[in-house]
C-alpha cells in the first residue's frame, strides 16, 4: 500500500536547509493495509477508471483516506441545504464552515502545510523515464509498483480516439501522444498491450502523420533515445551562453524557467547526445514513423509539427534563423577550430547547471530541467556525485492517487496552498475553534522564508536576491517569486495580529523587512510585477518563441495577479510599520496601480496566466484596487469589473469558467453552463471586497447558496474540472482550492456581508 512521507528524507544524498520541512513523498509499502483498506483504494482505483472519461480529474482520494485517518476529529456536523427561496443565514454559513473547516484540518500534514496533487501535464513523466532508461538507472530507481501505477495513469488519461492530450483534460496531440507510448513501452508494455490501448495509441500517431510531426520538445526527447535524428531538430547552440549579456538575446534576459529548460537542452544538442540503441528504441523506430527510419527526410523533419499541436506556430523570421544555423554555422562548430568554441560553451553550460543543481538542492526549478540538468550531469560523468544527489529528488516529484502515479508540475505547491489556506480560515473568524491548525501553518509559513541569497556573484548566474522571499513550494526549492512572497507575507502580518498564546510566536520584523525588500526590487519600470525577476528583456523576443506548444515563454511578463498581490502585501505592511520605506512602498503601490488599471480589458476583466481564468484574475485586480485605496464609487476599473463578473454568473448561483479561456482568450463557460466552486469563490471574494452586498445582495446570495450545497457528506467540496494554467495552453492542477475558496468565500460572506448587515 502507498503511503505519504512528511519531511523525512533518509538518504545520505539528500540536502536540506530546514530539516526538508514541505517535503512530500509516497513509499510502497507491501506489509501496510488491512484487506479492507486495500479493498477500499481498489474500489477508488476502478470508479476512475469506469468513469474516466466523463471526469478526467482525480479527487487525491488516497492521500485523503490517508490523512484522515492520521487526523482524526469528532463527528461532523450534518450538511445544510439550502431551499431554492430560501435565505441564506448567518447560521447556514457558520455550520457550513465549521464543517468544511474541520474536514480541511485532517488534510493538513504534521509539518503544516497542504499536501496535495500538482499534476495535470502529460508531458513531463515521459522525460524522467527517457532519462532514467538511457542512464540505465530505470529499474533501480522506480520499482515495480511505481511502474505499475504510472502505467495506470498514462492508461486512465488516454483519450477515446486513441491519442493523449498536452494535459489531462485536453484534446489528443502528437507531443502528448508520441511521448506516452514511448513512455509504456520504456515501461515494459508491449506494442499489442493495454486491451487495444496501445494499437489505438499508435494508430492515432500514424493517422496523423507520424512522430516527424512531433513538436520541438518531442524531438529533442526522441533523439536523445535514439528514435529521432538530431539532424531533425532545430538548432539549439550552446554558444548563445556566451554572447555578451547586452544583447536582448542573451538567455540571461529570459524568464527563468525558459532559460533553465534550454541550458540543458542546448548541452545534449552541442554534444549530439543518444542513448544505448537498444531493441525497444529499435523497434520504436519501426511503430512511430509512416515510412521506414532510413527513408525519413530529417531536414524537412525539423519544421514539421502536427496542426493539433501548434498552439505558436513558428514566423518566417523563425525558420530563416533556424535554417541558417543548421546550414551555415552548425558545421562549423563541429569541427576545429569552430569545435573549440563548442568546447567552451559546452564547459559553460555544465557551470550553470551545476549552479542551478546546487542551489535548489537538486530538486530544480521545474521538472523539466530537473530531468535534463540529471541527464546532462550523467553525459558529463556517469559516476558523478551530482548525478547521484539528483536520484533521490525524483521521489519529490511523483504524486499517487486514485489514478495512478503523476508527475507534478513543481515539488508540490506547499507555501503557496499554505499561504492561501491560512488567509481563508482567518476570514471566517473562527480561527479560535481551529488554533491547532492555524499554528502549524503559521510554523510552516515561518520555516518557508529563504534566509539567504544565492552564494556568488547573482549578476554572473542571472539570479535576482532572494533573501526575506517566499517560494512556491518548499526552502530548499528556494527559487523567489514576486506573488508568493506577497501571499507570505500578507499571511504573515495577519497571524501577527492573532495573539502569540494562539498561533504561536509572530514573524522577527527584520524578516518582515526583508520580503519587503524584495517586493520593492521586483517591480517594472511600467509598475507591473513579473514572476521570480524582473523583465529583463523585449516581447518582440517571443518571435523566437521556439516551443510549438506554449505560449508567451521566452520574457518573464509583468501580470496581474503578481502586481497585486505586491500591493495587497505592502499595503498590509504599511499599515503596522507605517514609517519603514514609507515613500519608496507609496510610489511602487501608486505604479502598481496604474499599472493595473491599464491593463483592463475593455469587458471589464482581466486576463489570468496561473489559473481559469477571467474570473482568477478579475479577483486579484479588484483586490489590488481596494488594497489601493479605489472603491466602487471612484474607479470605473472595479465598476467595469463587477458588472464583468455579474454577467457571468450562471442559473445556479455560481461561476464557472472553462480551460478554454485561457487558451483562446474568450471567456467560455464549462460546459452546460454549469458552476464551479473555485470560480464562483474568486467571483465572491472580488464582489463583496467591491461592496456588492451594499447594492444587491442577490447575487452573493445565489452564489453562497450554491456553495453551500455544493458541499459533500464530510464537509470536503468537490474536485471539479482543472483549474490551473501556464503558458497560456497547459493547464496543470491545484488540488487544495476546492477547499481554500469556498471556505474563505463563505467567511468572508459571513463577517462581511450578514454580520454587517445584522449589526
Amino acid at each position: 500500500m502507498w503511503s505519504l512521507k512528511i519531511s523525512e528524507g533518509t538518504s545520505p544524498w539528500l540536502r536540506s536547509l530546514n530539516n526538508h520541512v514541505g517535503r512530500q513523498v509516497w513509499e510502497f509499502d507491501p506489509n501496510l493495509g488491512s484487506p479492507e483498506e486495500l479493498a477500499e483504494i481498489e474500489k477508488l482505483r476502478q470508479n476512475f477508471s469506469q468513469n474516466r472519461f466523463l471526469k478526467k480529474h482525480s479527487s487525491d482520494l488516497i492521500m485523503r483516506i490517508q490523512l484522515s485517518k492520521e487526523n482524526t476529529i469528532g463527528e461532523i456536523l450534518p450538511p445544510v441545504k439550502v431551499k431554492e427561496n430560501e435565505d441564506v443565514t448567518e447560521e447556514m454559513v457558520t455550520k457550513t464552515l465549521r464543517r468544511a473547516l474541520s474536514s480541511y484540518s485532517t488534510l493538513q500534514a504534521h509539518d503544516g502545510h497542504w499536501p496535495g496533487d500538482y499534476g495535470g501535464p502529460m508531458f513531463l513523466m515521459p522525460g524522467l523515464v527517457i532519462a532514467l532508461s538511457v542512464t540505465g538507472a530505470l529499474n533501480a530507481v522506480l520499482s515495480d509498483e511505481h511502474k505499475k501505477e504510472m502505467i495506470r495513469y498514462l492508461y486512465n488519461h488516454q483519450n477515446k480516439d486513441g491519442g493523449w492530450g498536452l494535459h489531462i483534460e485536453g484534446p489528443s496531440t502528437m507531443f502528448g501522444s508520441v511521448l506516452t507510448y514511448v513512455t509504456l513501452r520504456l515501461l515494459g508494455e508491449e506494442a499489442n498491450d493495454g486491451q487495444g490501448a496501445m494499437e489505438q495509441g499508435r494508430k492515432w500517431i500514424l493517422d496523423h502523420g507520424g512522430a516527424t510531426a512531433i513538436t520541438s520538445w518531442g524531438k529533442m526527447w526522441l533523439s536523445v533515445l535514439g528514435v529521432f535524428e538530431w539532424s531533425g531538430n532545430n538548432p539549439l547552440p550552446p554558444e548563445i551562453w556566451l554572447l555578451p549579456y547586452i544583447l536582448p538575446i542573451h538567455p540571461g534576459r529570459m524568464w527563468c524557467h525558459c532559460r533553465m529548460v534550454y541550458l540543458p537542452m542546448s548541452y545534449l544538442y552541442g554534444k549530439r547526445f543518444v542513448g544505448p540503441i537498444t531493441p525497444i528504441v529499435l523497434s520504436l523506430r519501426k511503430e512511430l514513423f509512416t515510412v521506414p527510419y532510413h527513408e525519413i527526410d530529417w531536414d524537412e523533419a525539423r519544421s514539421l509539427c502536427a496542426k493539433e499541436d501548434l498552439y505558436y506556430p513558428h514566423p518566417l523570421i523563425q525558420d530563416i534563423l533556424w535554417a541558417s544555423l543548421h546550414k551555415a554555422v552548425e558545421p562549423m562548430l563541429m569541427h576545429w577550430p569552430g569545435k573549440k568554441l563548442r568546447e567552451k560553451a559546452l564547459h559553460t553550460a555544465m557551470q550553470h547547471i551545476h549552479y542551478e543543481d546546487e542551489n535548489t538542492r537538486y530538486i530544480c526549478i521545474g521538472p523539466v530541467n530537473k530531468v535534463l540538468n540529471m541527464l546532462c550531469c550523467w553525459v558529463e560523468d556517469p559516476n558523478s556525485e551530482a548525478f547521484k544527489l539528483h536520484l533521490p529528488r525524483i521521489y519529490d516529484f511523483l504524486w499517487v492517487a486514485e489514478d495512478g502515479m503523476k508527475m507534478q508540475g513543481y515539488n508540490g505547491s506547499q507555501l503557496w496552498d499554505t499561504a492561501f489556506a491560512a488567509q481563508a480560515i482567518i476570514s471566517t473568524n473562527l480561527f479560535q475553534e481551529y488554533d491547532s491548525t492555524l499554528r502549524k501553518a503559521h510554523m510552516f509559513i515561518k520555516n518557508s522564508q529563504v534566509l539567504e541569497d544565492c552564494p556568488g556573484d547573482l549578476d554572473f548566474w542571472y539570479r535576482h536576491i532572494s533573501k526575506g522571499a517566499w517560494p512556491f513550494s518548499t526552502v530548499d526549492h528556494g527559487w523567489p517569486i514576486s506573488d508568493c512572497t506577497a501571499e507570505g507575507l500578507k499571511a504573515a502580518l495577519l497571524l501577527s495580529k492573532i495573539p502569540s498564546d494562539i498561533v504561536g510566536e509572530p514573524l522577527e520584523p527584520e524578516r518582515l523587512y526583508d520580503a519587503v525588500n524584495v517586493l520593492l526590487s521586483l517591480q517594472n519600470g511600467d509598475g507591473g510585477f513579473a514572476t521570480y525577476e524582473l523583465t529583463r528583456s523585449y516581447s518582440w523576443l517571443e518571435l523566437i518563441n521556439p516551443a510549438e506548444t506554449f505560449g508567451d515563454i521566452v520574457i518573464d511578463y509583468p501580470y496581474v495577479e503578481c502586481t497585486s498581490a505586491a500591493i495587497q502585501a505592502l499595503t498590509s505592511f504599511k499599515k503596522l510599520y507605517p514609517k519603514h520605506r514609507q515613500k519608496e512602498i507609496e510610489h511602487c503601490i501608486k505604479k502598481a496601480t496604474t499599472f493595473i488599471e491599464t491593463i483592463q480589458e475593455k469587458d471589464g476583466s482581466w486576463y489570468g496566466s496561473w489559473a481559469v481564468c477571467y474570473t482568477y484574475a478579475t479577483w486579484f485586480g479588484v483586490k489590488g484596487l481596494i488594497a489601493a485605496g479605489k472603491n466602487y464609487s471612484n474607479s470605473s476599473s472595479i465598476r467595469k469589473a463587477c458588472d464583468f463578473l455579474l454577467s457571468k454568473q450562471v442559473a445556479s448561483g455560481g461561476w464557472g469558467e472553462s480551460y478554454l479561456s485561457c487558451q483562446n482568450k474568450v471567456y467560455t463557460n464549462l460546459e452546460g453552463d454549469r458552476a464551479h466552486v473555485v470560480n464562483t469563490g474568486w467571483a465572491m471574494l472580488a464582489l463583496i471586497d467591491a461592496g456588492q452586498a451594499e447594492r444587491d445582495l442577490t447575487p452573493l446570495q445565489h452564489a453562497a447558496r450554491f456553495l453551500i450545497n455544493s458541499q459533500m457528506e464530510n464537509g470536503d467540496f468537490p474536485q471539479e474540472e482543472i483549474m490551473g494554467v501556464f503558458n497560456r495552453n497547459c493547464m496543470i492542477t491545484y488540488a487544495a482550492y476546492r477547499n481554500i475558496f469556498p471556505i474563505w468565500a463563505l467567511g468572508e460572506y459571513r463577517c462581511r456581508v450578514l454580520q454587517q448587515s445584522s449589526a
